[in-house]
């Protein structure tokens, strides 16, 4: 009886709270130590940088100098520069551009490489290669591809008696030339097109079928609706990656003919390391910066009217 008793007043300690409430403290202790070095890594090499870029965008600094606050200078002689809007056109025509025909493609891509073809896996690896390669690399060959007179683009349309454009060096195909060379790398969404396309339920498909539904109804009914998170996603990161193109304008073209290929990011890498106007620099930076949220913010302000997540349909 006694026993019982000390056993009924002093419960096991499985029921005791006390030991959850440590280990959920080891947890957070161990969740403290794996995110640290990310932290620490983005206020170093991000918020940093960010902050001192943001003071330098209101000085003279010129690589040189000590810093001296000029205040608005550099953003009003930037936005009276024939050259930074030139700049502006040229990054605004690539992105309308590439942005939907990289997401028409590389979906267009996905959708073939998720049949059930002979060596799948073989055509997966080959498409997705030229993600992986350096983007140096990858200009150089398109020099070479598009070489108005020993271009291997070029022999092929004589081949058709059609006489090929100067494409690097005409001034209405350069900037072309790089928007149909951009389409090399769309193999980079391959993964994440066919992630999102082998999580949607097979149920779906079949249904359709049975009442009757081709392939356009199951892809306009069934596939885009469930892809939209990931649509959204890949919308965001290209409109990133659109914004900021640096590599093949100044290794195909170094931004001609005639600023034809000169790109924001190209004219303010110049003019923070060639005309040493590190202040102009940061400000054209921190404009970017600004665009380039604004286009998210809006990009994600817009997606509760297209974009279809299931968890809150379920909610709902």
């Amino acid at each position: 009886m006694a026993e019982s008793e000390r056993q009924y007043n002093h419960p096991r300690d499985d029921h005791n709270p006390r030991p959850r409430l440590r280990e959920r403290q080891r947890e957070a202790i161990a969740c403290a130590l794996f995110i640290t070095p990310a932290v620490i890594g983005f206020l170093i090499f991000t918020l940093v940088p960010l902050g001192i870029s943001g003071y330098l965008s209101f000085t003279n600094f010129n690589l040189a100098n000590t810093p001296a606050l000029v205040g608005l200078a550099n953003y009003r002689e930037m936005f009276t520069d024939d050259l930074w809007w030139k700049s502006v056109q040229v990054t605004l025509v690539y992105a309308l551009s590439v942005v939907p025909l990289w997401i028409i493609t590389s979906l267009a891509l996905a959708l073939i490489m998720n049949q059930n073809l002979p060596a799948i896996r073989l055509y997966r690896t080959v498409f997705y290669l030229p993600a992986v390669l350096s983007g140096v690399a990858i200009s150089m060959l398109w020099v070479w591809l598009l070489n108005y007179q020993t271009g291997l683009v070029n022999q092929l349309l004589k081949m058709i008696g059609i006489k090929g454009p100067n494409w690097l060096g005409d001034y209405n195909w350069a900037l072309r030339s790089i928007i149909i060379m951009s389409v090399w790398s769309v193999g980079w969404y391959l993964p994440i097109w066919l992630s999102g396309l082998q999580a949607i339920p097979t149920e779906l498909f079949e249904a359709v079928t049975v009442d009757g539904g081709n392939w356009w109804t199951r892809l306009r009914h069934v596939t885009l609706p469930l892809l939209s998170p990931v649509i959204l996603y890949n919308l965001v990161v290209n409109i990133i990656w659109a914004t900021q193109l640096f590599t093949e304008p100044l290794m195909m073209t170094n931004g001609g003919p005639r600023f034809a290929t000169q790109t924001y990011m190209l004219y303010t890498y110049r003019n923070a390391f060639q005309y040493n106007k590190m202040g102009l620099a940061s400000a054209m930076a921190w404009v970017l910066f600004v665009a380039v949220l604004a286009l998210t913010f809006l990009a994600f302000k817009s997606s509760s009217m297209w974009v279809y997540y299931e968890g809150e349909r379920k909610r709902g």
